[in-house]
């Protein structure tokens, strides 16, 4: 992934729609794992859906921010192999 904030973003929206798998830092020596796509990119912030068979939650979102501090690593899945970013 990118070193700005904005190479995060620009990488993000060519990857609007696409499968990945987002690890996050929950705190207290948490790591939450979860598989979604990325559904949209904002200014400040992305949005990701998540699988309903294995999430309580429809939809987190997270800033540029986080991603550029690796409070959040983001894997993308592409056809049959997966496309590491964000670490």
């Amino acid at each position: 992934m990118g070193k700005t904030l904005v190479d995060i973003k620009r990488t993000l929206d060519s990857n609007l729609g696409k499968k990945l798998t987002l690890r996050a830092n929950g705190g207290r020596r948490k790591t939450i794992e979860r598989i979604g796509t990325l559904a949209e990119t904002y200014p400040s912030v992305f949005v990701i859906e998540l699988d309903q068979d294995e999430n309580a939650f429809e939809r987190v979102s997270y800033s540029y921010a986080d991603v550029l501090t690796e409070t959040v690593q983001l894997t993308f899945f592409e056809e049959g192999k997966m496309a590491i970013s964000g670490q």
